[in-house]
């Protein structure tokens, strides 16, 4: 396993203010209130402990298929749904929705092989993950995949109440490798999918999935 590049500051401030923590309530409560002292120590460990394994990449060997769209991140499917379009696209798509979890890996991975023909940050609220809305009112970043068959898939990486920042490293014209890195949300939130009507759908609300690993539909 190792360390995401976006956790870098992150991580330096989180350990930074565990030692500040706990270096000032040593030397004000080890001595008069020592249970508190360790609470205060045990608890600051753990939330170092999140925060670290916020950014962690574990060692995968992941899917690659022509005719497959793999899940762009980790986390639970939320939504599987027909809707009708609002970007780029012009006609009506099933829209598949994968939350992820503060406990997930935040890594977002492009879910097919072929060229980036369209990228575009939108500004928006911070609605939850899950609410209805969050798909076309909460920031987000919208990159959709043309691939060698010719078809595309849309993705929207959406931040939601806790994930405030969206890092995003594709351009219009790149020419990228399924499971390769996309970006990054911090810290959780979700990822949509808009595939084809045809697309063979393989996987059913409540399913786990594993970000450049499993399968969500053929074409």
């Amino acid at each position: 396993m190792t360390l995401h590049r976006e956790g870098k500051g992150s991580i330096a401030i989180a350990v930074i203010l565990f030692l500040l923590i706990n270096v000032i309530s040593y030397k004000y409560l080890f001595v008069a209130y020592p249970a508190i002292f360790y609470l205060l120590l045990l608890v600051t460990f753990v939330l170092l402990v999140l925060v670290v394994s916020f950014f962690r990449i574990p060692n995968r060997s992941y899917t690659v298929g022509t005719d497959t769209v793999l899940a762009p991140c980790d986390g639970k499917v939320v939504v599987i749904e027909e809707v009708e379009a609002d970007e780029y696209f012009k006609d009506r798509r099933i829209q598949v929705s994968i939350f992820m979890s503060p406990l997930n890996v935040h890594v977002n991975r492009n879910p097919v092989s072929g060229e980036v023909v369209y990228n575009q940050y939108h500004k928006g609220k911070y609605l939850v993950a899950w609410h209805p809305k969050s798909s076309t009112e909460n920031e987000r970043h919208t990159n959709v995949f043309k691939a060698a068959n010719g078809k595309e898939v849309l993705t929207k990486q959406i931040a939601g109440a806790l994930a405030k920042r969206i890092v995003n490293y594709l351009s219009v014209g790149n020419k990228v490798e399924q499971a390769g890195e996309m970006g990054f949300i911090k810290f959780g939130s979700r990822v949509d999918l808009l595939l084809p009507l045809d697309a063979d759908i393989k996987v059913k609300i409540g399913d786990i999935a594993v970000g450049g690993i499993t399968e969500v539909a053929r074409w």
